[in-house]
């Protein structure tokens, strides 16, 4: 009787720890699920608007602080790091790492200096989200955005990163911007090596102060 007691009550304490190992399991990966891509990068840009449209921070006397609030955002949700890897290709592996870090800064400068100014045209125009697609740990963000009567498809290409989606590539009219620098940057490596790219990116980044 009282191994049938015995056997009865295991039976409740082993049905008990597996419910509640069930609900912990179910708790944790909804607490650790990743936001949709859309949902990733749709605050990051909205925030960049609302600094764009902000009265407070027009005008050239404010061009460093507005600047500055921008590159925040960017940084947040852009992988400057995958991108940097991704334009010098195989190169990247032969860096050390201050190197890498070097190109790296070089490089997320540029990106800045050369789109910042483009970014601060913006006027009011409407993003459209059209939709997503993910697979693995990659995913694609479909936007297009409205220019006089003209809409223009704009991509942004995402990778899973821990515990976030972070861009790595923009799309603007089926133009990948990782691949344009590619190609750029393969014909300077091949004729320069890394140094001559450091040379031409400090030189041209000299150019916007």
């Amino acid at each position: 009787m009282k191994n049938t007691i015995m056997k009865d009550t295991i039976t409740k304490y082993t049905h008990i720890m597996a419910l509640l190992a069930a609900c912990t399991f179910v708790f944790a990966s909804s607490a650790l699920a990743l936001p949709a891509p859309t949902d990733e990068i749709k605050p990051t840009l909205n925030a960049i608007i609302t600094i764009l449209l902000d009265p407070a921070l027009k005008g050239e006397e404010k061009k460093t602080e507005r600047r500055t609030k921008i590159m925040a955002y960017v940084n947040s949700g852009f992988d400057f790091r995958e991108m940097s890897q991704r334009v010098i290709g195989k190169e990247w592996r032969e860096l050390t790492p201050e190197k890498q870090d070097h190109f790296q800064r070089l490089f997320t400068k540029l990106l800045e200096n050369a789109y910042i100014g483009k970014f601060e045209s913006y006027s009011g125009q409407e993003i459209q989200y059209l939709g997503e697609r993910i697979k693995d740990d990659r995913a694609i963000v479909t936007t297009q955005i409205e220019n006089n009567g003209q809409f223009i498809p704009i991509d942004y290409v995402m990778i899973k990163k821990e515990v976030k989606w972070m861009v790595y590539d923009i799309n603007i009219e089926g133009v990948s911007l990782v691949r344009n620098y590619m190609e750029q940057f393969k014909a300077i490596l091949r004729r320069d090596k890394f140094d001559g790219l450091v040379k031409l990116l400090e030189d041209k980044n000299s150019t916007f102060e």
